[in-house]
């Protein structure tokens, strides 16, 4: 524990600064690092374990960031970002049959590599998008996957009872998902005047926040399914308490491409 909170009080205020006080291109320089290298994790989970196929999925994925940075912004960004949402709808229909993709094949290898890449290039390409509308947008969606977190983790040990995925995360029940929801809800009508939402907006503000919180369960839910097919607790052990960088920024993943694309349709 002491461990872990250390290592909170850290990166917090580092990752606050960078947002705050970076350069646009070095901020997506670093976040893109953080994203690869949760990716790196993710091969090892999958049971890719050549550091020669690893490093090679890596450049590629770099090389996809550079390039769309260099010819695709802004117009690809979105696009990306949305296919990341239809990923996750994707992602809601494997957690129903737990067990697919469970059997260490070169087939299913293939395909979790691929949901690699369906992972941090939309979460990369939405965070972009976040920034460009303003800090404080890129802060509230980091922050609603913090607030569901918190508010989950506390009423759940509060309140208990019926667990909601008992096969992939046991630990997770009902009445945190129910709190953690709350807690976007909360979050939503604060953050609401300070990101100058108008009242006529603050209903569809507060409801593609709760659709970004229910995606950051999700993501979430399928890393927790991935280590449990894999047999790992944890993806790495890159930070200590913690474990590795893909279970910190799990939840992000799915969040990011979500809150993005429903902030762009509703037009805030």
């Amino acid at each position: 524990m002491k461990e872990r909170v250390l290592t909170a009080l850290i990166l917090a205020p580092a990752l606050l600064a960078a947002i705050l006080w970076l350069p646009a291109s070095v901020l997506m320089v670093l976040v893109a690092a953080a994203l690869l290298a949760s990716l790196w994790e993710w091969t090892r989970l999958i049971g890719l374990r050549t550091h020669a196929v690893q490093t090679l999925i890596l450049l590629l994925h770099a090389g996809v960031m550079a390039w769309l940075a260099w010819r695709g912004w802004p117009a690809l960004f979105p696009f990306v970002a949305l296919l990341g949402v239809l990923w996750w709808l994707v992602a809601l229909a494997w957690l129903r049959t737990p067990d697919w993709g469970k059997a260490d094949t070169a087939r299913n290898r293939g395909v979790k590599a691929l949901v690699g890449s369906a992972l941090v290039v939309p979460a990369w390409c939405a965070f972009a998008l976040l920034h460009a509308s303003g800090v404080a947008w890129v802060l509230h969606a980091l922050l609603l996957v913090w607030a569901a977190d918190t508010f989950a983790f506390f009423a759940g040990r509060r309140f208990g009872g019926a667990k909601l995925a008992p096969s992939i995360s046991p630990n997770k029940t009902w009445a945190g998902f129910w709190g953690g929801l709350f807690g976007v809800v909360v979050l939503a009508l604060v953050m609401a005047p300070i990101l100058g939402v108008e009242l006529d907006h603050l209903l569809p503000f507060v409801l593609i926040s709760l659709v970004a919180g229910l995606a950051s369960v999700l993501g979430d839910l399928f890393e927790s399914l991935i280590k449990r097919q894999a047999g790992a607790k944890d993806s790495g052990t890159l930070l200590p308490g913690h474990g590795g960088v893909l279970d910190r920024i799990d939840s992000l993943l799915a969040a990011l491409p979500v809150f993005a694309i429903l902030k762009d349709w509703i037009g805030l």
